[in-house]
């Protein structure tokens, strides 16, 4: 990992350099993501499966893209009786959590006498993606299609990338089924995102698309917004430890590790803390646990790409760097961490205490674990179930009200010259 201590000699170049540090805006990323976006567009079904067979060593024809009944009954019999409950569980808590912040239609009266409300209905069709890969997300299932079915989406559409053999990790289809999904592709990579935002024969155009994704998949979203909407931009894994003195090594070293094993080496992890002793403590327990991993050679590139022990001035100083970061997850291991939450704006999810570890927001918590990333967090929260639904409002005037309405109405229009605008409200009126 790399360490960095305030007391260093070019402490705020280095500092700089590590918060710009995102694939979000990689120049070479996001040409290589355009030319598969642009070939889609232009080629459909034939560009996606060019790209499979790329990328994902499958060699496919247009018929096989869509996962069959017959693959989706064969996985759930596989599904072992401790994979159920734990994808049942999740379920819950995800499904209890989506319920309390579901937005519901209202009504008032304006100053008029009017009525003015909001509704709010479920997009028709949504598109999620679930990274596979060296690691397919089983929980990302849960941690996205379980909200678009709280909301209602009639119709969700999965897309996930396959084996060289063409098939999809049996549990992952499990829990993709039990979640809710309607429809579910083996396509993954900046072609999945670009066939559900533009659509060919075989895959019909979503509305918005959500779910995490590598480096190159999080591009193509950002690069196609406005053919389709996104919920925000949840790329390579990411965490923040924010650790005082009392904090435990041990326990830190082991969420440095989990968040690092991802495999796409564009994670990044930090270890933020005043107090030297910790650091070294940090960097020692990494050392001492990294071995047992068993993707020890994909921690490591991340940590050595983007892993970082930074010592700060004091605690402030650490929870402005925070906020600067925008991690992910911030993971909160202080004497009194309630202190400091109200002084953080900018993480995707905030882990409170040394019981409180990332993995169980990865898992079973309840709020989705589909986060902003990259810096993102400024700008983008988390994922949540009203991002399923589409706000529209509603606008119900009487002549009464439209009465009392015209005179400001009209010297609005006169200002701003649409005489127009002004006759259409009077006109009911008979002036």
């Amino acid at each position: 990992m790399n360490i960095l201590r305030h007391t260093d000699r070019g402490y705020e170049n280095q500092r700089t350099t590590m918060v710009q540090a995102s694939s979000l805006f990689d120049p070479e990323v996001e040409a290589r993501a355009r030319a598969i976006i642009e070939a889609v567009k232009e080629r459909g079904d034939d560009a996606v499966l060019e790209f499979t067979q790329r990328f994902d060593g499958a060699t496919l024809t247009a018929e096989q893209l869509a996962i069959s009944a017959a693959e989706l009954m064969a996985a759930s019999l596989q599904a072992d009786p401790q994979l159920r409950a734990a994808v049942a569980e999740a379920d819950g808590n995800v499904a209890a959590f989506a319920r309390k912040s579901k937005r519901k239609n209202w009504s008032a009266r304006n100053s008029h006498g009017a009525t003015v409300g909001e509704k709010f209905d479920a997009f028709r069709r949504v598109g999620i993606y679930i990274p596979g890969g060296t690691a397919p997300l089983v929980s990302t299932a849960l941690m996205t299609i379980t909200l678009a079915r709280v909301a209602g989406c009639p119709e969700i559409v999965v897309c996930t990338p396959c084996g060289k053999n063409g098939t999809v990790n049996p549990a992952l289809l499990y829990a993709v089924r039990a979640a809710g999904a309607t429809e579910i592709y083996r396509v993954g990579g900046a072609q999945a995102i670009a066939a559900l935002a533009l659509g060919t024969a075989t895959i019909r155009k979503t509305q918005k698309i959500f779910g995490p994704g590598n480096a190159y998949v999080v591009a193509a979203k950002r690069l196609l917004v406005g053919h389709v909407a996104i919920d925000l931009l949840p790329g390579p894994s990411e965490v923040l430890i924010l650790a005082d003195e009392t904090a435990n090594p041990k326990f830190a070293a082991a969420d440095i590790l989990a968040q690092a094993e991802h495999g796409s080496g564009h994670e990044r992890v930090w270890l933020v803390s005043p107090s030297l002793k910790v650091l070294k403590g940090v960097a020692a327990e990494v050392k001492r646990q990294l071995p047992k991993c068993a993707r020890k050679a994909f921690i490591e590139k991340a940590l050595d790409h983007n892993g970082w022990l930074v010592q700060v001035p004091d605690l402030a100083a650490g929870v402005a760097l925070a906020n600067e970061l925008a991690p992910e997850h911030c993971e909160l291991m202080l004497k009194k961490p309630q202190a400091v939450i109200a002084n953080l704006f900018t993480a995707g999810a905030i882990f409170v205490g040394p019981f409180s570890p990332t993995v169980l927001g990865d898992y079973v918590a309840g709020p989705s674990h589909t986060l902003p990333t990259g810096g993102a967090g400024a700008s983008f929260p988390g994922l949540t179930v009203d991002q399923f639904q589409r706000r529209t409002s509603v606008v119900e005037y009487s002549r009464a009200a439209l009465k009392r309405a015209l005179p400001a109405v009209q010297v609005f229009a006169a200002h701003e010259g649409l005489d127009a605008h002004g006759k259409s409200a009077a006109i009911r009126l008979g002036k």
